[in-house]
């Protein structure tokens, strides 16, 4: 079982407690990062914002069918009160939980159905493992999710055109994106960036970043770069769940390869997955 197949059976099972991204990813077994990315790389849906649609939708169905109290129907899909729930359910299908009660039917509404995934068919890739130093980073960032990957292209465009041969003290080797950890919205940034020696010379629109010294399961995508999410894909829900290490909440790293051509969107690169040390860290 992939882990997003595990995270929808905890989330169907589950849905009369108060389940958090913490919560979700312990019972799968693996790191909050690792989870937040592996459901969002696979179905296009932050894992916590799922949940909430999966429950008002249940909810939804329980009040067309007749269920009077909603205060119950509320404690039952993981709301501590009333207020909460009308809130989210307003949010959600632009009508009151006593509104959809009262019309008896949930058409017309935006309902999410369960997601049926299988994710056993996906090639998964053989990672090294590898120890990279602290790395001090430049770089452009913008607002991403797992539905709006579309605009890295451009943001690299812009970044490479307009800024990079303004940035001093450039180490000699090929620029690096960096995905920050999700939030619980499946929000993270990406970062376009090249790697220096040292801060100088600040530039107001960029921004300036430092890695950990850090082990990390390194994949590599040989494809075009429009097919890294195919192996993203198989990275988070097959590869490192076999490597017995759990992802720590650090950047992800891609290192393009020498031979990357930025016009073609051929070369290949590497995908850095930081990992926890022995400690936990």
């Amino acid at each position: 079982m992939s882990i997003v197949d595990r995270a929808l059976w905890v989330m169907e099972r589950n849905s009369e407690h108060a389940l958090g991204l913490n919560n979700i990813a312990d019972a799968c077994g693996v790191s909050r990062s690792h989870l937040a990315n592996a459901f969002g790389t696979a179905t296009g849906w932050p894992v916590m914002r799922y949940l909430r649609a999966r429950r008002l939708t249940e909810a939804a169905g329980r009040l067309a069918g007749g269920a009077s109290d909603i205060l119950t129907i509320a404690l039952e899909h993981g709301y501590g009160s009333h207020e909460a729930f009308t809130r989210a359910f307003r949010e959600q299908f632009n009508l009151s939980p006593e509104q959809v009660r009262d019309r008896g039917s949930v058409d017309g509404l935006a309902t999410t159905p369960p997601l049926q995934l299988r994710n056993g068919n996906v090639i998964s890739p053989s990672p090294q493992l590898k120890t990279l130093g602290a790395l001090k980073l430049v770089g452009l960032a913008a607002p991403c999710s797992f539905g709006e990957s579309i605009h890295i292209p451009a943001q690299w465009q812009r970044f490479m055109s307009t800024y990079s041969h303004a940035i001093p003290n450039k180490v000699k080797m090929p620029p690096i994106g960096m995905c920050e950890v999700p939030d619980d919205e499946g929000g993270f940034r990406y970062v376009c960036a090249i790697a220096v020696k040292a801060f100088e010379d600040r530039l107001p629109e960029l921004e300036y970043f430092e890695t950990e010294h850090r082990t990390y399961a390194v994949f590599a995508h040989n494809d075009h770069v429009s097919t890294i999410f195919d192996t993203y894909l198989a990275v988070w829900n097959e590869a490192l769940p076999r490597l017995a290490r759990k992802v720590a909440d650090s950047p992800v790293l891609e290192f393009h390869n020498s031979s990357f051509d930025p016009d073609t969107g051929f070369g290949g690169l590497e995908i850095y997955i930081p990992l926890q040390d022995h400690n936990g860290a």
